[in-house]
């Protein structure tokens, strides 16, 4: 994995001591809330509902044990305990008491971390594939190109102060695990006949919020020596034209509708292909030494036993343990999605513990996945019974992942100061529910499988709900909750936005109407089609009567 070097070192304390000084000036008085502000924001830090909440950056959702051993220690010494990993692959502090901030850096720099660009409207935390470098589909490796577009967007001067923030993804695999078409820009990776260095296809455009988008195809196979110029063009050509005058119309996404993708693609490459571009010559060299540190040559082949268990272990290794491009190895993503757990919650005793594992059994390394959970991507298959066990222990061997159970949700109203409605008691009684049917079908010998499902607390969608083949939308109608319902949303490769069901429906409600979809799913259901294909096939009309021409039954 990649580590800072001097420079990056350097970089973050002197910005960690820096945004000290800016704190004591804030306590002092000196400051006002307004003018600390974007000072803060710079510096991950927002003032929520109840507290202020520091966003911390796991560049590309990657961690070494060490590094989480000082999440940890922050969560228990300077929060109560727990921290929050979110769909973009960082972990918030929600507890956070304003005079602990410097301290908070100041440790997070020694373990080579930062807060940096994790708010405000500049480029924010690049991600990619939780699995990348292990995935069997995989044909590049994209964490070199995060990385060296995390260089590239660090306290980049012309795009400290976008008109909204904005956010990357990169992938270079056949199937989509990164929500890449739900991002301002996304690429996708591959190969390169005759060259280590990779081809992109570059998509713009995409994104959630008040008006959901999945991005458009901007052009198809860049070279690796136009990738640079070309982004740092569609940055440009957007800090231009982006509109500045409203929040809710600034994203690129609108600026892409409302030019046309064929004029914003003519207005990147006059400027491309129109100022002198000699100070991306040194990516390509940078990228290569970037790209040593992901050399898997270094990961020699083992043993590749066939790897068979019964039981509660058997259904870990089904659904929690993924194929690895290198024999004798395997993925094993750790579920924070627990029979009526908060989603992506983790204590300090959770992030200690699979430090631990990670240095016993995963080359000290860890990924944070864009479904709030965690993987250990180099397990050898003959350690994968002990890991099991040791994540038993630890209450963290919940076989979920990729099931309806593994729901993805915002903190809400529990702690978000822009929140309309709460998403943490929903997602929770989802989970009992859905955990006893998965455990019921697994009983009956069947198929557990099901929708995806995410929950977003407010219209700007940090849950994902658009992207998902359920989505619920808590929002305020006339000062209660409301909870309106999407179908047919998807964030794989053929990503899709989802479609409003109709009305809302109470908190109470949700469960029962989530029922009622499930079962129109499976009693419509073709052989193995997923929830997608049958949405597909049979629409939503469908969907819709089986939720509202009977009422429903809601318990007491």
């Amino acid at each position: 994995m990649y580590q800072y070097d001097g420079y990056d070192q350097a970089f973050v304390a002197a910005r960690a001591a820096e945004f000290r000084d800016q704190v004591a000036r804030r306590l002092a008085g000196q400051l006002s809330e307004d003018e600390f502000k974007p000072l803060r924001l710079k510096n991950g830090l927002y003032l929520q509902l109840h507290a202020y909440m520091l966003r911390i950056a796991i560049p590309y959702g990657v961690l070494s044990a060490n590094q989480m051993r000082t999440l940890a220690h922050l969560a228990d010494n300077y929060d109560r305990g727990y921290g929050h990993f979110t769909t973009r692959q960082n972990l918030q502090f929600n507890w956070t008491q304003l005079k602990d901030v410097p301290d908070m850096l100041d440790i997070l720099a020694d373990a080579g971390m930062h807060a940096l660009q994790t708010s405000g409207n500049c480029i924010r935390n690049v991600t990619t594939d939780a699995y990348a470098g292990v995935a069997g589909d995989e044909t590049v490796d994209p964490r070199a190109t995060c990385e060296l577009l995390r260089q590239w967007s660090s306290a980049h001067p012309e795009f400290a102060f976008l008109p909204r923030k904005f956010k990357i993804a990169v992938i270079g695999a056949a199937e989509d695990r990164a929500a890449m078409k739900f991002h301002d820009i996304g690429l996708v990776a591959k190969p390169t006949s005759g060259s280590e260095r990779p081809t992109y296809d570059v998509w713009v455009g995409g994104g959630q919020g008040r008006t959901p988008r999945v991005a458009q195809l901007f052009e198809e196979n860049v070279p690796f020596e136009r990738l640079l110029p070309t982004l740092d063009s569609m940055l440009r050509v957007y800090n231009l034209y982006g509109r500045r005058d409203n929040k809710y119309k600034a994203r690129i996404k609108i600026l892409v509708a409302e030019l046309g993708l064929e004029e914003y693609r003519r207005e990147v490459y006059e400027d491309r292909d129109g100022r002198d571009l000699s100070a991306f010559d040194v990516a390509g060299e940078e990228y290569d030494r970037i790209a040593a540190h992901f050399d898997l040559g270094q990961v020699a082949p083992l043993a590749d036993p066939v790897v068979e268990g019964s039981g509660a272990y058997a259904e870990w290794l089904g659904q929690n343990v993924m194929a690895h491009k290198v024999p004798g190895y395997a993925a094993v993503s750790v579920s924070f999605k627990a029979e009526g757990a908060i989603p992506g919650d983790a204590t300090g005793e959770d992030m200690r513990v699979l430090a631990d594992i990670a240095d016993r059994f995963s080359h000290s390394e860890l990924r944070i996945t864009h479904r709030q959970n965690v993987v250990l991507p180099f397990v050898a298959k003959t350690d994968l019974r002990a890991v099991y066990d040791t994540l038993v222990e630890a209450g963290l061997a919940t076989a979920n992942v990729g099931l309806s159970s593994d729901i993805i949700a915002c903190p809400g109203l529990d702690y978000c100061a822009l929140a309309t409605a709460r998403s943490i008691p929903v997602a929770q009684a989802l989970s009992e529910q859905l955990s006893a049917w998965e455990a019921e079908a697994r009983s009956n010998g069947e198929d557990p499988s099901g929708p995806t499902i995410n929950i977003s607390g407010c219209i700007n969608a940090c849950g994902h709900h658009h992207a998902a083949n359920i989505g619920i939308l808590g929002l305020n109608k006339a000062e209660k909750e409301s909870y309106q319902i999407t179908l047919g949303g998807r964030a794989d490769e053929h990503a899709a936005v989802g479609e409003i069901l109709g009305p809302g429906f109470s908190a109470e409600e949700v469960p029962a109407v989530v029922d009622r979809i499930i079962a129109t799913w499976r009693a419509h259901r073709a052989g193995g089609e997923s929830f997608s294909d049958t949405y597909t096939r049979i629409g939503k009309a469908v969907f819709k009567a089986a939720v509202y021409e009977e009422p429903l039954h809601v318990a007491a």
